[in-house]
């Protein structure tokens, strides 16, 4: 995720009156939807559907069929929305039937959806608990293990991905911040700049100021995948399925800043990374210029610090940077990694097991992980051959 991820339909009309309403409807965060389908969590079914752009079939969440590559799904509240966007229902877990989710989810989603509608205030746990009929701390722990957040971090999603939504959608910068439901300035700047990369009103004027260099290139093992930079360093690394499109995303994001083709010191950067990733190069430890709070560049260098062919647990990086039990807090500010590879989050992995969530595909990252694993293996047996 670029922040705590929220998706919010319609968030971006020019309904003025709608968009301060309060009439937004609010599926789970992305990366709890996600992860639902990834572990076939029937729990959810019924609470939302999800879709294969490449089959042009949708599925519930506990549907036994094959995952597909996360940057190829989308989420729908309903079935109903999901066919009206021309795809097929599944004939393995037939979505079209009915089916309730889980209480605890249906009661989670129901607060999801009130929080959703109080743009200019977050609920108290009091509230929300005689909401859905529970206690506030049970609740409290119920929404957590639901969606991996906190109801009030949930909010903070929400009301930053209404600002940004109204500031695409051409409001200036004041009256977006009101407009999403911050109170203040100064509660806008003080929480959501590291989250949006930069200060709000950069961000507002789509990076208007900055000289931005960008490259889009094919690696053999990953794909297609855009490097972005400025003078001081990389600032951006995407992966995905096209060149065309990560560059029309990056054109978005800073529709007014000075993005141009790269130059020879970029490019030197990017070739270097290419080869890393189709095995002729180490790893290239490149400048860095992102945005961020202490915390999150606190765990970014100690990612940095993973050395390739190795991995670390969530909890160890929380040790790590001295905030033993801040797990959670260290998969945020991996969600939150805008420069992929460069800062190798792919190197943190569950307590559990296996390889856990990645912003650009679970597949990825685990192709990620066997070329590192397979590149220091045959290393450590050249050494010890010679």
């Amino acid at each position: 995720m670029d922040e705590v991820s929220v998706q919010v339909s319609r968030a971006a009309r020019n309904d003025t009156g709608q968009r301060r309403s309060g009439r937004f409807h609010a599926l789970p965060p992305p990366d709890v939807m996600w992860r639902a389908v990834a572990g076939r969590d029937e729990r959810f079914d019924g609470a939302f559907y999800y879709a294969a752009a490449s089959t042009g079939i949708y599925c519930r969440p506990g549907c036994p069929s094959r995952r597909p590559r996360r940057d190829n799904v989308r989420f729908f509240e309903s079935a109903r929305a999901a066919q009206a966007a021309g795809f097929r229902p599944c004939r393995r877990c037939r979505p079209d039937g009915a089916r309730t989710p889980d209480p605890r989810v249906a009661r989670v989603l129901r607060a999801c959806r009130h929080i959703a509608a109080q743009e200019d205030r977050t609920p108290t746990l009091d509230e929300l608990g005689e909401l859905v009929h529970m206690s506030p701390a049970h609740f409290q722990r119920v929404f957590k293990r639901v969606t991996g957040l906190t109801p009030r971090q949930y909010a903070e999603g929400l009301r930053l991905n209404r600002f940004k939504a109204l500031v695409r959608a051409g409001e200036p910068v004041s009256p977006a911040l009101y407009g999403a439901g911050y109170g203040s300035p100064s509660r806008l700047y003080e929480g959501a700049a590291a989250r949006l990369g930069m200060t709000p009103r950069t961000y507002g004027q789509a990076g208007a100021g900055e000289r931005i260099e960008y490259v889009t290139t094919h690696s053999h093992h990953m794909g297609p995948l855009a490097v972005a930079a400025t003078a001081r360093g990389v600032c951006a690394v995407r992966l995905g399925d096209d060149v065309e499109t990560l560059a029309a995303e990056l054109r978005r994001e800073f529709a007014r800043a000075e993005l141009v083709p790269a130059e020879d010191c970029v490019r030197r950067w990017v070739q270097r990374l290419v080869a890393y990733l189709d095995g002729a190069a180490d790893w290239p430890e490149l400048p860095l210029d992102v945005r961020a709070t202490a915390f999150q560049l606190r765990v970014w260098e100690a990612l940095r610090r993973i050395p390739p062919g190795c991995t670390a647990t969530y909890a160890d990086v929380a040790e790590a940077v001295g905030s033993a039990g801040g797990a959670r807090a260290v998969g945020r500010a991996c969600a939150t990694n805008p420069a992929a590879l460069v800062v190798p989050c792919h190197r943190v992995v569950p307590k559990a097991g296996g390889t856990g969530g990645y912003r650009w595909g679970e597949e990825r990252k685990q192709r990620l992980l066997a070329l590192e694993a397979r590149r220091r293996s045959e290393t450590t047996n050249g050494r010890q051959r010679g």
